[in-house]
């Protein structure tokens, strides 16, 4: 009894004597053969051929005391019932690293020879990492012998005969089903020729009857947007000559209004810099104020340190130094009532400049405001005159 376990094709690393490395596909079968007659044992037969050279042919049958032997030179850790399993698992590693550029496991095939002849060969399984490549399973297997070839092609021409026989079979069922196929198709297509050209023909006559019935709807559309274009370009007409004397009155107005508005704004402007030289005024009055403030300050500071030396050179000037503090009084409330006034002034003089920013600002509003301002002006006038 004969069961296969394992067979794809992968690609090796071949290495011959005196040659190139070259890669190679090949074919790995494994099959596990039991035997009970006369005594019930395994084999575990290893089998690599080249689909493309079919007298290509290498086997190793290894037996439970062949593995043994296998298991104690080469430090292997599992038993032979296990041992397929984990053969084919590193077969799978090598077929997955096999289309990367450095793969870490490879499959070699080794031979001694410059050419694979009849001499052994080895069949070795690497893992390559940065330190060194590392055998995991080395196997010595022999070229087949003419028999085993014949053999070997005798079974693969049965497999191609039966593959052959099944293809015929396959071919043969799919031209009647392509035959069945064609038959409803050619007579779904005669069916459907028929059905076209009756719904070309009714086609046909929808068309004519639509296009007469379109043309027609389309001469009366023309004819009605003839009128309504005609009666719109009245009406644009009318309502044009309406606009146009609406606007001519509107220009009418507004220039007008400018004339008044120019009018007022030159009076505006005359009345402007009055009171800029009104303000100027004031601002030199002011100047005039805050120098004699200043004046007075320098004399009552004059008059303290006369005091005070006074005050330390005679107690009999007494009076006298009353006299002068009573000056010094009378000039302090003076200087007082000079500062309050610099400041009223000061005051004033900020609210003449927003009254003027004001004033410019909101022209049309100015008259109210220029007669608020000549009030607050002349009576600054009058207090800044009754001061001096």
């Amino acid at each position: 009894m004969t069961e296969t376990l394992f067979n794809q094709i992968l690609q090796a690393q071949v290495k011959c004597k005196d040659c190139e490395d070259r890669r190679a596909n090949i074919r790995v079968s494994i099959e596990l053969q039991s035997t009970s007659n006369p005594v019930h044992k395994k084999d575990l037969v290893v089998r690599i051929t080249d689909d493309i050279d079919p007298y290509f042919l290498y086997n190793l049958v290894i037996s439970e005391e062949d593995f043994q032997s296998l298991k104690v030179q080469q430090g292997l850790l599992v038993d032979f019932s296990a041992f397929p399993q984990k053969f084919i698992d590193l077969l799978h590693q090598c077929i997955q690293e096999q289309d990367k550029d450095n793969p870490r496991f490879l499959l070699q095939f080794l031979s001694s020879t410059p050419v694979l002849d009849h001499t052994p060969a080895h069949l070795n399984i690497v893992e390559t990492n940065a330190f060194k490549h590392l055998t995991h399973l080395s196997l010595k297997l022999l070229h087949g012998t003419d028999v085993e070839i014949k053999k070997y092609l005798a079974i693969c021409l049965t497999c191609v005969k039966d593959e052959r026989l099944l293809l015929e079979q396959k071919l043969q069922k799919t031209e009647e089903d392509l035959s069945r196929q064609l038959s409803y198709t050619q007579q779904t297509l005669s069916e459907k020729s028929r059905e076209l050209d009756r719904l070309r023909s009714e086609w046909t006559s929808q068309t004519t009857a639509l296009s007469n019935k379109h043309s027609q709807e389309l001469t009366s559309e023309r004819e009605r947007a003839l009128e309504a274009q005609t009666k719109y370009q009245q009406q644009s007409e009318q309502q044009r000559r309406e606009l146009e004397s609406l606007h001519q009155k509107n220009i009418e107005q507004l220039q007008t209004r400018l004339v008044k508005l120019e009018t007022c704004n030159k009076e505006m402007t005359e009345r402007k810099y009055q009171l800029e030289s009104i303000i100027r005024d004031h601002a030199a009055k002011l100047v005039g104020l805050e120098d004699e403030s200043h004046r007075a300050k320098q004399e009552v500071l004059s008059l303290r340190r006369e005091n005070s030396t006074l005050d330390l050179e005679c107690h009999e000037k007494e009076k006298h130094i009353n006299q002068l503090q009573t000056r010094v009084a009378v000039l302090e409330q003076e200087i007082k009532d000079k500062d309050q006034m610099v400041i009223r002034s000061k005051e004033m003089l900020d609210a003449t400049q927003e009254q003027k920013l004001t004033i410019e600002e909101n022209a049309k509003r100015t008259q109210l405001h220029i007669g608020k301002l000549e009030a607050a002006v002349q009576s600054l006038s009058e207090e800044l005159i009754k001061v001096c």
